[in-house]
């Protein structure tokens, strides 16, 4: 399958998207420091910078919830799809994936700057039973975990106003999780709809392969079988295993191997382990195994990758 073309960035971002773009420019760039991803006071809310473009396509764990692109570009790869985001098109995750992300325009005078919300099943499935099934909805099946669709004034105005709420301490227990759910309603009701819908639908397939992702997310250190993912999804494993592939691009082994290697990189930069510890811990019994996943993975052996990573950071 041949990659789609890059989405054209607009010649003249419109006024009202770009007024409220700069006044979250402006938070983004007070409310973090240096490079990397950043949680806030708001738990469903993080800031994330770039100073410079990737040099390559990098693996990374992709959680459910909403980027918006504030400054800069970015592509992500899933099998063979390849989505590009920016300020006029954001990302919906609809659940946790392992795709290639790049940031592809980004300098130090204007980094990639974005936003991420997450959001959860539970508060998705509320707003869908309060907005009411949709004549336009598409059938709900899982097609892909990753979309891109245009940003409205309506979404961006939202997430301006979960923003400002970092500024102001006193209302955001109140006001944060209105906001979350104003700004999941504007994609409830937007072109991306019936991908949350289907998400959210509790006999959904989407949701169903939610579940068996979910389970791998919780047991990624286990040694678990395709029939009791399959158990937990409601589905013969023939039937898990090819929507699994088509939701995600790998079949669900390699989707917790992939899982066991991401953590471990996170154990390796967080609490300082080497290879050996941190392979251990997410349930690898060969070290030797474990380095040659991880460099077929991420491109170099753990101890380099690590050194190379906190370097640049």
């Amino acid at each position: 399958m041949v990659a789609p073309t890059p989405i054209p960035l607009a010649e003249g971002f419109p006024d009202a998207l770009q007024a409220l773009r700069a006044q979250m420019v402006d938070l983004t760039l007070r409310h973090i420091d240096g490079d990397g991803s950043r949680p806030t006071e708001l738990s469903c809310l993080q800031l994330i910078k770039a100073s410079c473009t990737a040099p390559r396509t990098a693996p990374a764990l992709y959680e459910p919830g909403l980027v918006i692109v504030l400054q800069g570009r970015k592509k992500v790869e899933l099998g063979n799809e390849t989505l590009y985001y920016d300020p006029l098109h954001f990302l919906l995750v609809s659940m946790t994936m392992l795709p290639k992300g790049q940031v592809i325009d980004a300098t130090p005078e204007k980094p990639y700057l974005c936003v991420r919300v997450s959001c959860d099943t539970q508060t998705l499935a509320e707003l869908m039973l309060e907005v009411g099934p949709a004549s336009s909805d598409a059938p709900a099946q899982a097609q892909s975990g990753l979309n891109v669709a245009p940003v409205s004034e309506s979404l961006l105005s939202a997430a301006l106003r979960l923003m400002q709420l970092l500024d102001n301490p006193q209302d955001q227990r109140v006001l944060g999780p209105l906001l979350q759910r104003e700004i999941f309603y504007r994609v409830l009701t937007g072109p991306l709809g019936p991908r949350l819908r289907a998400l959210a639908q509790q006999d959904s397939a989407t949701r169903r392969l939610s579940r068996a992702i979910d389970e791998l997310n919780r047991r990624f250190h286990e040694a678990i079988s395709i029939d009791e993912l399959a158990e937990v999804a409601h589905m013969s494993a023939s039937t898990l295993h090819q929507r699994f592939k088509q939701l995600t691009s790998m079949s669900p082994m390699q989707y917790q191997k992939q899982l066991r290697l991401q953590h471990a990189r996170r154990l390796m930069l967080a609490s300082g382990l080497d290879a050996a510890a941190a392979a251990h811990q997410v349930g690898y019994e060969s070290a030797s195994q474990f380095s040659r996943e991880y460099r077929r993975l991420f491109g170099t052996p753990p101890r380099t990758d690590i050194e190379q990573i906190l370097r640049a950071s």
